[in-house]
């Protein structure tokens, strides 16, 4: 079959985030199957850009992927800026749209961009194409601007962004999302009932066989010489922004100086330099902040942690339901877990992996930890253990490139 995947923020190996693209097309084409991504040239997740070199659109193929890059101008931040982007690849996508089926003749047409709107010039192609239109959901937008930026359900944007996810719960045949408790709301917008596909975030089992990559010298002497001093170590790996909740670790730290317990911070991230001074300005000598190591050695990174935390704020928008890669590779690196979240899941109970408490109470935390540092090390193996199970059996890209198939299966209905 062939497919076409429409999403602004796709990456690869060779440009960085978003992975899952990369990594569900990988599994098609192996499945022998051919893929084309459609992105964007501009991104605030990749680290590499595609080098267009001012032409307006770039074609290449990346471990058998058919990647079209299309220009679009530059953004920083969540502004104006950033809305023009994403017109402006909408509107290409919509002049590029019958070119695309012609040429690509796909079965299926996805629209994957976060954002709603590339479901119109998604349909535009499905249709030219008489190919099957699904559409699948990251974040729900608009509702995440309302709720978390405060934006009025009658401010412009939002309305337009409610009338894409409208149109998309009604004319596509089919829906995937990673947010399991998300049905009840795509239906009252529109969706018939048993449209939808659940299909969680997931990892490249190849990336955690064998040696790991090495990481950097003095961060392994560090973790190295923390173990050699008797202390338990309980480590965090990932960007430090306003999501991840870190002033409330830091909060549990301070409670925890008088025990031989060690946090250890890696990555970077705006809240960084903040996290730092706070840690600095309370005098917490059992913080520990460390630059981010390369994707290849977070396996290595997260092998050296007795415990893995992960965290956040309490928000409204979790009522449907999480689904963090930070929290796979904890899983995937057989780490116990300490979860601080209110979500409408729970992954960490589903897999019996670790605790889980109410998030930003930092007494909660830190008594968690002390409960689990009791355990002893046998116990938590075994917790981490079952986390690498339910990962390998739920969270692995081969058995997720397999479900998604499923939905892809089946004759155009939309109209």
């Amino acid at each position: 079959m062939n497919i076409l995947l429409i999403n602004h923020y796709a990456g690869s190996v060779r440009h960085g985030m978003e992975y899952r693209p990369y990594y569900l097309a990988r599994e098609w084409v192996r499945s022998g199957h051919r893929v084309t991504i459609v992105a964007s040239s501009t991104s605030h997740l990749r680290t590499q850009a595609p080098l267009l070199e001012g032409r307006p659109r770039l074609d290449e193929t990346i471990d058998g992927i058919d990647y079209i890059w299309l220009a679009t101008p530059s953004y920083r931040g969540n502004g104006a800026a950033r809305v023009r982007n994403m017109a402006a690849f909408v509107v290409r996508l919509w002049r590029e749209g019958p070119r695309l089926a012609a040429a690509l003749r796909p079965d299926v047409v996805i629209a994957s961009s976060t954002y709603p709107l590339d479901i119109w010039p998604a349909h535009r192609i499905a249709r030219h194409a008489r190919a099957r239109l699904l559409f699948e959901v990251h974040d729900l937008w608009p509702l995440s601007p309302m709720e978390l930026g405060g934006y009025s359900r009658l401010h412009p944007f939002i309305m337009l962004l409610q009338a894409a996810e409208n149109y998309a719960c009604r004319h596509a045949d089919a829906l995937v999302s990673i947010l399991p408790k998300v049905g009840a709301h795509l239906e009252a917008h529109g969706m018939a009932a048993g449209k939808l596909h659940l299909i969680p975030n997931g990892v490249d089992p190849d990336e955690w066989r064998g040696d790991h990559a090495a990481f950097d010298p003095a961060l392994a002497s560090a973790l190295d010489r923390l173990k050699r001093h008797g202390k338990f170590v309980v480590g965090y790996a990932g960007t430090h922004g306003i999501a991840n909740a870190l002033h409330t670790l830091i909060d549990a730290a301070a409670r925890l100086q008088a025990y031989p317990v060690a946090f250890v911070l890696v990555g970077a991230g705006p809240e960084k330099a903040a996290l730092q001074r706070m840690a600095h300005g309370r005098g917490l000598s059992n913080l520990h902040f460390f630059d981010p190591v390369p994707k290849a050695q977070v396996p290595a990174l997260l092998q050296r942690f007795d415990l893995a935390y992960i965290g956040w704020h309490r928000q409204p928008m979790y009522r449907f339901g999480i689904s963090p890669n930070k929290l796979i590779d904890y899983m995937m690196a057989a780490r116990p877990v300490l979860h601080a979240v209110d979500a409408g899941n729970d992954p960490v109970a589903e897999a019996g992996c670790g605790l889980t408490v109410a998030p930003e109470q930092p007494q909660a935390i830190a008594d968690a930890i002390l409960a689990l540092m009791a355990l002893g090390a046998e116990r938590r193996a075994q917790l981490g253990q079952r986390g690498r199970a339910f990962a390998l059996a739920h969270h692995t890209y081969p058995v997720l490139g397999q479900r998604f198939l499923t939905a892809l299966a089946g004759e155009p209905r939309h109209g």
